[in-house]
C-alpha cells in the first residue's frame, strides 16, 4: 500500500471545449473518479487536491455581474476560494463515493476546506501577477478603482484590463492535524483545493483571508512532504511529459531524474503557469525525500502508478 497525494486540474473538470455547466463537470468528476477509484481498490490509501481556476473564475464573473445589474457587494477572493472548495469538494465527494459503492469498495470519502498560511511579506504581494475574474474596457478602469480600492488592474495582451492578484508560496497547511486524522483512519480525504485559501497569520496569532490566489502544485507538494505521502500525482490533460512540445520533434518522457528534470528546466522545455509549475512542484516533492512523483492524465493513473504510462521523476 502507498501513501499518494494526488492533484486533479480544475480543468479536468472542464473539458477544452466545454462551457462549464453543472451537469458537465458532475460528467467529469464521475470519469474521473473512476480511475481514481481503481488506485483505492489496489489498496492505496488518497488524498485528492483539485485545482478551481475555471470555477473560481466563473465565481468572480458572477460577482462582477451581481454588482452591475443588481448592486450585490462583491465577494473577497478568500470567500470566492472557500466557495469553489466547497462546490467541487462536494461534486467529487459524491461522485466518489458513488463510485466505490457501484465497485463494492467499503471506504469513506470526506472533504476539508481548508486553509494555507502565506507570509504577509512575501514578495508576491508588492508585484501581482496573476490574472482574475473578467476582462474590462478601458473606460471602466477608474471606476473599478474607485470603487475597489485594494484592486490592481493592468492591461492584458491587448484583450482588456483585468484584475492581477499575488501567487505567494504556501508556509503551512491550517488544518493538516485534521487531514492527517483523517487519513490515518483510513478516510479518503478531499482538501487543499485550489491551492488552499490564502491566510496571514496576525501577530495574535489571528488568522485572516488575503486577496491572492495559491499555485495549486505547489500545495498539494507541501502538503504530500509534510504528510509523508510515498508518491505525488499530478493528474493534467496531457498522458505524460513533452520535450519540444507541439513541435515537428516533440517527445515524450517516461521518465526523468531530478538532474534531467531540472536541465529541461534551464532550457527552457516547460510553459509557465502550465507545466513548468508541475516539474517544479515534482523535484521538490522527491528532493525533500518522496519516493517520487508522476505526471499522467486521469485515464492513465492506474496504469501511470504500476509504470507503464505517465512520466515518473526520481532522484538521481
Amino acid at each position: 500500500m502507498k501513501k499518494i497525494v494526488i492533484a486533479i486540474g480544475g480543468n479536468s473538470l472542464i473539458p477544452a471545449g466545454q462551457r462549464g455547466f453543472i451537469e458537465e463537470q458532475k460528467e467529469a468528476s464521475y470519469e474521473t473518479c473512476e480511475h481514481i477509484a481503481d488506485m483505492i481498490g489496489a489498496g492505496h490509501q488518497l488524498v485528492i487536491v483539485h485545482g478551481n481556476g475555471p470555477q473560481v473564475g466563473n465565481i468572480l464573473l458572477r460577482n462582477d455581474a451581481g454588482e452591475q445589474l443588481h448592486g450585490i457587494p462583491q465577494m473577497p477572493m478568500d470567500i470566492c476560494g472557500a466557495d469553489s472548495q466547497g462546490g467541487i469538494g462536494y461534486m467529487l465527494s459524491q461522485a466518489l463515493i458513488n463510485v466505490l459503492r457501484a465497485k463494492n469498495i467499503k471506504k469513506g470519502v470526506v472533504t476539508v476546506i481548508t486553509q494555507c498560511v502565506v507570509d504577509r511579506n512575501d514578495e508576491a504581494f508588492k508585484n501581482p501577477r496573476k490574472p482574475v475574474g473578467p476582462f474590462y474596457k478601458a473606460d471602466q478602469v477608474e471606476q473599478k478603482k474607485k470603487a475597489n480600492p485594494s484592486w490592481t488592474l493592468i492591461e492584458d495582451a491587448g484583450r482588456g484590463y483585468r484584475r492581477v492578484v499575488a501567487s505567494p508560496i504556501p508556509v503551512r497547511i491550517v488544518e493538516q492535524p485534521a487531514i492527517e486524522t483523517l487519513v490515518h483512519s483510513g478516510q479518503i480525504v478531499i482538501a487543499v483545493g485550489g491551492g488552499g485559501i490564502p491566510v496571514i497569520e496576525k501577530e495574535n496569532g489571528d488568522l485572516e483571508g488575503v486577496a491572492a490566489v495559491i499555485d495549486k502544485d505547489n500545495a498539494s507538494c507541501v502538503l504530500a512532504h509534510n504528510i509523508k505521502a510515498d508518491i505525488f500525482m499530478i493528474s493534467t490533460d496531457v498522458p505524460q511529459v513533452f520535450i519540444n512540445y507541439k513541435k515537428p520533434d516533440q517527445r515524450g518522457l517516461s521518465q526523468m531524474t531530478v538532474s534531467e528534470a531540472k536541465k529541461h528546466l534551464a532550457d527552457g522545455q516547460f510553459a509557465k503557469g502550465s507545466m513548468e509549475p508541475k516539474i517544479k512542484a515534482s523535484i521538490e516533492f522527491v528532493e525533500s525525500g518522496g519516493e517520487m512523483a508522476i505526471i499522467t492524465n486521469p485515464q492513465s493513473l492506474m496504469k501511470a502508478l504500476n509504470g507503464q504510462a505517465g512520466t515518473r521523476i526520481t532522484k538521481d
